[in-house]
């Protein structure tokens, strides 16, 4: 059953985070809207730093469109554009071989339904819901690192793995929040609601958080 006191609190985060930065790939997402570009943003960010994602991201962008672009860079070449996002050479042969297999079965088009991107060498829930949302409007949960802590934090659920918290949150969160959700608690996690140490003082739902795993706060 959908809780009203959880879109309370997700209204007042969203009007708290306006004032600040959104993360990259959804700021790709509102530029472009285009799902290659989403999925390769969201394949680069894993790991790595905001900032760090988004001068990636453009530099690679400057010189590809389409997966049939990615084709004709070697490997060596991929990894030397993206770096230092971690783990770029790795991640450098996931985006050949996704283009690859994109161009081969998809017609050069990111399919659209999350069978077939979890079927991608690099791609898990999180970015598969991420491309289906942001690239598709298509309603999907993406779960990442401040999703899952802050959604625990807040006593929305109490959960183990992103999996379970994904399930969990269909059952709190409103569909036509899900797309949404992740933008709204990255950008309050990155600047609010930090791993260690939050800036409890700054949160504008700090009476309503239940502060679970929070041994101290600023």
């Amino acid at each position: 059953m959908v809780n009203s006191s959880c879109i309370k609190i997700l209204r007042i985060i969203e009007n708290q985070v306006s004032k600040v930065s959104v993360p990259y790939v959804t700021m790709v997402s509102n530029r472009k809207g285009e799902p290659f570009r989403i999925l390769v943003s969201c394949i680069l960010s894993l790991r790595t730093r905001d900032d760090v994602t988004a001068k990636a991201s453009e530099s690679l962008f400057k010189i590809i469109k389409t997966p049939y672009d990615i084709l004709k860079l070697d490997t060596a070449e991929i990894a030397e554009i993206i770096y230092p996002v971690g783990f770029y050479r790795n991640k450098a042969r996931v985006l050949r071989g996704i283009a690859q297999i994109i161009v081969d079965k998809y017609n050069g088009r990111v399919p659209s339904n999350e069978e077939a991107l979890l079927s991608f060498n690099g791609v898990g829930p999180k970015t598969a819901n991420l491309v289906l949302g942001l690239g598709f409007g298509i309603p999907a949960i993406c779960v990442d690192t401040h999703v899952h802590r802050i959604s625990n934090r807040l006593g929305w659920v109490s959960t183990r793995n992103p999996y379970d918290t994904e399930n969990a949150l269909k059952g709190v969160i409103a569909r036509k929040w899900w797309i949404r959700l992740n933008t709204i608690l990255a950008a309050f996690g990155q600047n609010i609601c930090l791993p260690i140490s939050p800036w409890c003082s700054r949160c504008e739902v700090r009476s309503y958080c239940r502060k679970k795993g929070v041994e101290k706060n600023r």
